[in-house]
């Protein structure tokens, strides 16, 4: 894939442009659209950067990320607080996403999606309101692994940092999930499989394709 350097906001622009003639494939009147990268990538921002120009042009759409829908800590920490094939496969309530917020977007469903489920800090529901889009809006989850998951995407982007950009820009304290991220690499190619590739290595200055 062919990647040209770009700003953010332009970026952000561009694919609000690209979202706005998405047409679900199997008849939802809801667009899904997946940010997936490690958290030092920060798909949320450009989740968030996606939303606010689709709002300037007049579309609705819900950020949603997947922190929001950790397991209770009694589950995602019962092999340690450093158990990477926990936290590669055990920590996300992917359940509760299909459920909450990819069942309500289905053809015939009535786009209420609940935006997030709990909260990891106080180890609690959080007890949000649902959210309804009303038809033709856009659903933007964010989170690390989306894309091994086989979710209703109808458009998918991977913000990609290489190995080293990784590890400089994942606090020490985290350095222990880096081989759950080179398990994704290996196994479920993000990078390939995104219909969207942003490299952002260096954070002032992206480069995109797709």
């Amino acid at each position: 894939m062919r990647l040209e350097a770009i700003t953010w906001d332009r970026l952000g622009d561009l694919l609000a442009e690209r979202l706005l003639d998405l047409k679900p494939a199997d008849g939802s009147p809801w667009p899904r659209i997946a940010f997936d990268g490690a958290p030092a990538a920060r798909p949320g921002d450009l989740a968030r950067r996606v939303s606010e120009a689709l709002r300037i042009r007049g579309r609705s759409s819900l950020v949603v990320g997947t922190e929001g829908f950790l397991r209770p800590a009694s589950v995602r920490l019962e092999y340690g607080h450093r158990d990477v094939e926990s936290y590669y496969s055990g920590w996300y309530d992917t359940g509760a996403l299909w459920r909450e917020v990819f069942g309500p977007l289905e053809a015939g469903g009535d786009g209420s999606v609940l935006p997030d489920l709990w909260d990891p800090a106080a180890d609690r529901a959080t007890r949000s309101p649902k959210v309804r889009l009303p038809p033709g809006g856009m659903l933007l989850l964010h989170g690390p692994f989306l894309l091994r998951h086989w979710f209703p995407l109808d458009l998918s982007v991977h913000v990609a940092l290489s190995p080293g950009a990784l590890r400089r820009r994942t606090p020490e304290a985290e350095h222990w999930t880096l081989p759950a991220f080179e398990r994704y690499e290996r196994e479920s190619d993000p990078a390939g499989a995104a219909d969207v590739l942003v490299r952002a290595d260096d954070p002032r200055h992206p480069a995109w394709g797709g």
